[in-house]
């Protein structure tokens, strides 16, 4: 009696066999709150909620003991102050010395603090499952130690398509591509996180429905107090979106770097045409004024002739070179791109191999386009010779063309275009030389056979007309080159070449004439002196539009100015601005080695370089033609 009296963490008593309480000890008073003279006397049955008083629950307790020999179960009970607590209760029958049943001892704990952790614990559980299973950006699943999906969350399911259901059970490496499972990565990702205790890596991985997608992937080892390894913990990520803005952003800077670097060309290319061009007047001039000037002799003519061709050849260079910097001097007409190509017949025929075939098919009405109709015959021409080169087996040259009505889209305003295609059945190009094609100098054909100048020139002639130049092309499966160039408007004006039928009798009827040639480039200078002289007129030469300006103010009389225009200081069309203002009546001839679009329209009389002597004498004629 005295020992369990003294017991104060247990509430040890005694109910005889209806339940009521005989015997109460210190711990019961302390668990429950009451006094053995309060409580002596009471069924124990007030010890319990209202709810399991009336599912019985105490009576049940008495029976199963006396029964079983024994009861042993955890619930709420009640203090006397009415509060709750987490009680685990052992009752047991209790016999006297002769084997009859008297009653019952009954020993309770309190374990709510253990109850409250547990329910913390439960709470803790159920709000980190459902934070888990709501989270949809990632998906978040267990694995066993071998592998075996254990868990699934909403996230997992949106990213890789499978239910709960169909997945559980099943191993993590069917995610893996076939060539990474069998490459071992799906094991050896569990291999590391099991030594480390962390595995991250990316790659692709495979959705229910077999598409692929760029995944971030952690793995982490679980393991139990001692260290024992229970799974892993795999976290997933789809990351398609940021790989394909990473792609975009990566096409976007070489996009820009290539246009950087084709820009940079186009202005190298330009600066040596222009350059190149003032040499070209200065020999095609000085072989005009040899050959007529040397005695007649066969075999120094054909020395002349070969030199003269190879000049031309090589002004025919400079002018792809500047076709590609987008500043050759066009000749802006309304073009039929119909009647263009039919009259080209003859010239493709000689052009083109018995074994090609070439198709036109063009429709029935068309709209004219804006361009320089030579300039794009010479382009037509050379991309139907780099189909022709492409296919030395024989094939099909397909010329088509289509109007379409555009959206803005970089360069191009939009509008209406004519994509005028040219595509052969050739070899095609791969992706490495496709987007090298337009490299001014970049060419295929090996050493000798192409000067790398024809698809740039092609470029540059469709930009410069407004318009834009686009290859498509796969290996073995042949090239497509569009051509896309802007509608001609009705009222669009015609720009025509100036109709001089013979230069020699229209100069012929002029005096001789006082010309002040202007030219920063000693050698062009006297070049087009002794070209002038040739016909004999009377030369200033000056080399700077500022001494232009002094010889025209202290010499009198002057008939004509011939003037360059790319010339430091002051160019060739300021000063032509400040002649047209002060001398009104004085006529005037711009000469450029390439083209400047605001110089164009507001200058007509033009002499392009390289320049023959008969070139010299037309735009002299032009220019002296309104006052002739």
């Amino acid at each position: 009696r005295l020992l369990i009296e003294s017991i104060t963490d247990y509430a040890i008593y005694m109910v005889d066999t209806s339940g009521i309480v005989v015997s109460w000890n210190a711990g019961a008073q302390r668990f429950e709150g009451y006094t053995a003279g309060e409580i002596v006397g009471e069924h124990f049955s007030r010890f319990y909620r209202a709810v399991d008083r009336e599912a019985d629950l105490p009576a049940s307790a008495l029976k199963i003991a006396e029964t079983d020999g024994r009861f042993e179960g955890e619930g709420w009970r009640v203090r006397k102050d009415g509060t709750e607590f987490w009680a685990h209760v052992i009752i047991e029958p209790v016999v006297d010395l002769e084997g009859k049943h008297i009653g019952f001892a009954k020993v309770t704990r309190d374990l709510t603090d253990r109850k409250m952790a547990e329910q913390a614990l439960q709470r803790t559980e159920e709000q980190f499952r459902l934070l888990v299973n709501g989270v949809t950006d990632y998906a978040i699943f267990m694995l066993d130690p071998t592998g075996i999906i254990i868990s699934w969350n909403a996230g997992a399911q949106r990213i890789k398509g499978y239910q709960a259901d169909e997945i559980i059970g099943e191993h993590f490496s069917r995610f893996y591509l076939p060539e990474d499972r069998a490459a071992g990565i799906p094991a050896r990702g569990l291999e590391v996180a099991a030594r480390v205790g962390r595995f991250e890596k990316e790659g692709w991985r495979v959705r229910k429905d077999g598409t692929s997608f760029w995944a971030n992937v952690v793995i982490d080892a679980i393991r139990d107090e001692n260290g024992k390894l229970l799974g892993f913990a795999k976290v997933t990520r789809d990351m398609t979106e940021r790989v394909e803005a990473q792609k975009a952003l990566d096409q976007a800077r070489e996009a820009l770097f290539q246009a950087q670097k084709m820009e940079a060309l186009g202005q190298l290319t330009g600066g040596v045409a222009h350059d190149f061009n003032n040499l070209l007047s200065v020999v095609l001039g000085g072989l005009e004024l040899l050959r007529k000037r040397l005695p007649e002799d066969a075999g120094v003519f054909r020395l002349l002739d070969n030199a003269y061709q190879a000049a031309e050849r090589a002004a025919g260079l400079t002018q792809r070179m500047l076709a590609f910097a987008r500043r050759q001097e066009l000749q802006v007409t309304s073009v039929e791109l119909p009647t263009l190509i039919h009259g080209m017949h003859d010239l493709l025929a000689q052009a083109i191999d018995p074994s090609i075939a070439v198709e036109a098919r063009l429709p029935l009405v068309l709209p004219a386009v804006r361009t320089d109709a030579n300039q794009l015959e010479a382009a037509i021409l050379n991309l139907i010779v780099n189909a022709r080169d492409a296919m030395p087996n024989g094939g099909i040259i397909t010329i088509s063309a289509k109007e379409h009505m555009l959206e803005a889209v970089g360069p191009m305003r939009a509008g209406r275009y004519v994509c005028l295609a040219v595509s052969d059945t050739g070899s095609g190009m791969d992706e490495r030389t496709l987007s090298r094609a337009l490299e001014p100098f970049f060419t295929t054909k090996g050493i000798g056979k192409g000067t790398g100048l024809g698809l740039p020139m092609v470029h540059g002639l469709a930009v410069q007309s407004g318009g834009h130049f686009a290859m498509k092309s796969r290996l073995g499966e042949g090239t497509t080159a569009e051509l896309w160039l802007p509608v001609a408007t009705e009222t669009e004006v015609t720009e025509e070449e100036p109709v001089a039928a013979t230069p020699q009798a229209a100069v012929a009827g002029h005096k001789r004439l006082r010309i002040l040639a202007v030219d920063d480039d000693e050698l062009v200078l006297s070049s087009m002196v002794a070209m002038l002289e040739d016909m004999r007129h009377d030369v200033t030469p000056v080399r700077s539009a500022a001494a232009a300006l002094k010889a025209i103010e202290d010499i009198d009389g002057f008939d004509i100015v011939i003037t360059d225009h790319a010339m430091p200081e002051m160019t060739g069309a300021q000063l032509i601005d400040i002649i047209r203002e002060r001398w009104p009546f004085l006529p005037v001839v711009l000469s450029s080695g390439f083209a400047e679009l605001d110089t164009i329209a507001r200058h007509p009389v033009r002499l392009a370089k390289p320049f023959r002597q008969s070139d010299l004498l037309a735009a002299i004629v032009h220019a002296l033609d309104p006052i002739a």
